[in-house]
C-alpha cells in the first residue's frame, strides 16, 4: 500500500514538472493579445476535402468556401470521395467542386485518399500553380474570412498553419460538448500562446494549411498512419518548421454524439500517437537535447503522456481506495476517501472547462444552458479517456470512418440565402 502511495506521489510530481509550463500558456492566452498579420498580396489556394459517404454535409462546406471574402479566382475546391457508396461526388460536382472517386479496400484511411487526390490534381491540372493547400473534413463549415486569414500567415512566411477549431453541434449532448471544450482549450490555451511565444502549434486533423512546396518536395502525401495529422506534425517539428496558428481563421466541426463512436475515435488517437512517438522518438529526443527544441518537447508532452499520467493516476487512486477497504474494512472511511478523490478530480476539470467556456463564450454556438451542462459534464467526458486508453493498449485499433449527418447550420452560413455565382 505504501509503495503504491509513494508511486502515486512520484507520478504526480513528474506530471507537475512536465506540464507546469502550461500555466504560463494560460496566463498568456488570457492577458496577451495575438500579433496581427497583414498580407501584401493574395496567393492561390486549393481546398482539399476528404469525404467518406458524406453527401448529406459536404455541400455546406463547399458553399462556405465559395462565399469566402477572397478572390474567387484564386480558390479551387477539390474533393476525394473515398470508397463512397452514396452521392458525395455528385453533390460536390453539382456545386462546382472538382471531385475524384477512389475505391480501394486494402489501403484504407485518410492519408491514402489525400495522396490519391494529389496525384490526380497534379496530373490533370499541371498549369495551376497552387501556392498552398487548405485541408478540411467534409462536415466542416468555414468562416467567410478563413482563406484571407490563412493568406496572411502564408504571406508572412509560414509554410504550415492551423486554425481555430470550433464546433457546430456543441449542444447536442455531453459527448459533443466534451469534444468541443477540448478543441477550444487546444486553440485558446495551447496554440494561441504557442503562436505568442514563437513556438510551434499543432495540426489536429482539419482546418490547416500546407505550402505546396512541402507536398511537392515529399512527392505527395506520405503520411498513412491512423493519426496522419500527428505524424505530419512530428515531421515538421524534427525538420525545424514552425507551425503557425491563425486565431481568426475559424472552422466549425461536427463532433461525435455516440459514446461507442467516441471511444473508437479517441482510442485510435491514442494508438496512433503511440505509433508516431515510437517512430519519431529518437529524432525528437535529439532535437530536444541537441537543438534545444521546445516545440519538440511541447509536442511530445501533449501526444500521449497527458493521457497516460491522468489515466494512470486515476487507476492508482482507485486501487488505493480498494486496497484500503480490504485492509482496514471501514466502509465509511473508504466511501469518504472515494468521494474526496472524485470531488477533487471532478472539481478541477469543471474549473478547466469553465475557464474555457467563459473565455470563449462569444464564439461558442450554443445556448447558455447547453454550455453550463457541457461544463458540468466535461469531467465525465475526460474520465472516459481511461476506457479509450485501455482499448488502445489492449485491442487492435484500426481506422474507421466517422459518419456525419448533421443538418445544415444556416446561422453559420452567413450568405446561404444568396445565390452562389
Amino acid at each position: 500500500m505504501e509503495q503504491l502511495r509513494d508511486f502515486n506521489l512520484i507520478l504526480g510530481v513528474v506530471m507537475m514538472v512536465c506540464f507546469s509550463y502550461q500555466f504560463i500558456y494560460i496566463l498568456a492566452a488570457l492577458f496577451k493579445k495575438q500579433k496581427k498579420y497583414v498580407a501584401k498580396k493574395n496567393h492561390r489556394f486549393a481546398c482539399i476535402i476528404a469525404a467518406r459517404n458524406e453527401g448529406e454535409v459536404v455541400s455546406q462546406l463547399i458553399e462556405s468556401l465559395k462565399w469566402q471574402n477572397y478572390d474567387k479566382d484564386l480558390i479551387d475546391i477539390f474533393v476525394v470521395a473515398d470508397n463512397c457508396t452514396d452521392n458525395t461526388a455528385e453533390v460536390a460536382r453539382s456545386l462546382g467542386a472538382i471531385a475524384y472517386e477512389r475505391f480501394d479496400n486494402i489501403n484504407k484511411g485518410k492519408g491514402y485518399a489525400l495522396n490519391f487526390l494529389f496525384e490526380n490534381m497534379y496530373r490533370d491540372y499541371p498549369e495551376r500553380d497552387w501556392e498552398a493547400f487548405l485541408f478540411f473534413d467534409a462536415d466542416n463549415i468555414v468562416d467567410e474570412n478563413f482563406v484571407s486569414e490563412m493568406n496572411k500567415l502564408y504571406d508572412n512566411g509560414f509554410k504550415v498553419a492551423t486554425s481555430y477549431r470550433n464546433s457546430k453541434n456543441f449542444g447536442d449532448n455531453w459527448i459533443s460538448s466534451g469534444y468541443s471544450l477540448w478543441f477550444l482549450k487546444e486553440a485558446k490555451f495551447l496554440n494561441n500562446p504557442r503562436m505568442t511565444f514563437g513556438t510551434s502549434a499543432v495540426v489536429t486533423g482539419t482546418g490547416f494549411m500546407v505550402a505546396s512546396e512541402i507536398v511537392k518536395r515529399e512527392g505527395g502525401w506520405k503520411y498513412h498512419s491512423i493519426t496522419e495529422d500527428t505524424e505530419f506534425t512530428y515531421e515538421r517539428l524534427v525538420e525545424g518548421e514552425i507551425i503557425g496558428y491563425a486565431e481568426d481563421a475559424v472552422i466549425y466541426d461536427e463532433q461525435p454524439t455516440s459514446f461507442k463512436q467516441s471511444i473508437a475515435q479517441r482510442s485510435r488517437w491514442i494508438k496512433g500517437s503511440l505509433f508516431v512517438i515510437g517512430k519519431y522518438l529518437k529524432e525528437v529526443t535529439r532535437c530536444i537535447a541537441v537543438k534545444g527544441s521546445f516545440s519538440c518537447f511541447d509536442m511530445l508532452m501533449n501526444s500521449f503522456p497527458v493521457f497516460f499520467f491522468s489515466c494512470s493516476g486515476m487507476v492508482i487512486n482507485i486501487a488505493i481506495i480498494i486496497l484500503d477497504f480490504l485492509t482496514v474494512g471501514n466502509l465509511a472511511s473508504t466511501l469518504m476517501n472515494a468521494a474526496a478523490m472524485f470531488v477533487g478530480g471532478y472539481g478541477s476539470l469543471v474549473l478547466l472547462g469553465g475557464l474555457v467556456a467563459i473565455s470563449e463564450r462569444k464564439r461558442i454556438k450554443a445556448k447558455a444552458s447547453e454550455i453550463i451542462r457541457g461544463v458540468l459534464t466535461f469531467p465525465f467526458f475526460m474520465m472516459t479517456y481511461l476506457i479509450a486508453m485501455l482499448k488502445a493498449l489492449f485491442s487492435d485499433v484500426t481506422w474507421e470512418p466517422i459518419y456525419h449527418t448533421r443538418a445544415k447550420r444556416p446561422d453559420l452560413l452567413k450568405n446561404v440565402d444568396k445565390k452562389i455565382k
